[in-house]
């Protein structure tokens, strides 16, 4: 059994889709990350870096857990665990290569940005400015990338559009923008309207809505979504 450590962003997200997607078994343990419940000590046993998601895998009652943080660790463990969405052999370096890109790129800036836009004190235009034309940047090269391709690796459909999709949905809040976010990125917009009519995409969107998750911006929020700003005891959380 998979037991899958939840918060409804987009990392957990992509995880969502891809046990969606394999029909795997798994059940939801709901991280409030708006109240901090990741910087508890029992969470921190199963990803000591206090993010979400991460799964604990525990295959037999008397045999070992596995534990799995970061959602690229995650989405290459279980495929590779049940043999999908990997695309061809031919073209692990280039599945790689997406991934981290999407892990060190288009998703970390995509992230700063909102941060910087509707989150830091006013005053930061120099932020705003480097990550949102950074993440404007990461939107272009995947646009080029599917300019002549169906999916990012090509014809075939892998973890790596899994990734991808989970941090386009926010494009909208990106580029501040719900009509027409993605009319820069035609490429983008085709492949993302692809990935929406798949079934499992609508059955990942409902993993964790029968649990009331925390929404306030408060500064119970702050502090837990973003502890470095805080000086030390303060940026610790009680267990």
């Amino acid at each position: 059994m998979i037991c899958f450590y939840f918060h409804p962003s987009p990392n957990p997200l992509k995880v969502a889709l891809f046990l969606e997607e394999a029909g795997m078994p798994y059940e939801v343990v709901p991280v409030d990350i708006f109240k901090g419940e990741q910087h508890s000590a029992e969470f921190r046993s199963v990803n000591p870096n206090s993010k979400v998601p991460a799964i604990i895998i525990k295959d037999e009652p008397t045999g070992p857990k596995v534990r799995i943080f970061d959602s690229s660790a995650i989405l290459l463990f279980l495929a590779e665990r049940a043999g999908l969405f990997l695309g061809r052999s031919a073209d692990r370096a280039e599945l790689l290569s997406w991934l981290f890109f999407l892990s060190s790129g288009l998703g970390p800036f995509s992230g700063q940005a909102v941060h910087f836009q509707f989150t830091a004190p006013e005053g930061n235009g120099y932020a705003v400015n480097r990550y949102l034309r950074e993440a404007q940047r990461h939107y272009q090269v995947l646009d080029e990338q599917l300019a002549n391709s169906e999916y990012i690796l090509g014809p075939e459909y892998t973890i790596a559009d899994m990734s991808a999709w989970a941090w386009v949905d926010r494009a909208p809040r990106v580029f501040r923008d719900q009509d027409a976010c993605l009319r820069h990125y035609p490429h983008v917009e085709r492949w993302f309207t692809a990935i929406e009519a798949r079934p499992a995409v609508a059955r990942a969107r409902l993993v964790g809505k029968d649990h009331t998750f925390k929404t306030t911006n408060d500064e119970e929020t702050k502090r837990a979504l973003f502890p470095s700003n805080y000086p030390y005891p303060a940026a610790r959380f009680p267990s």
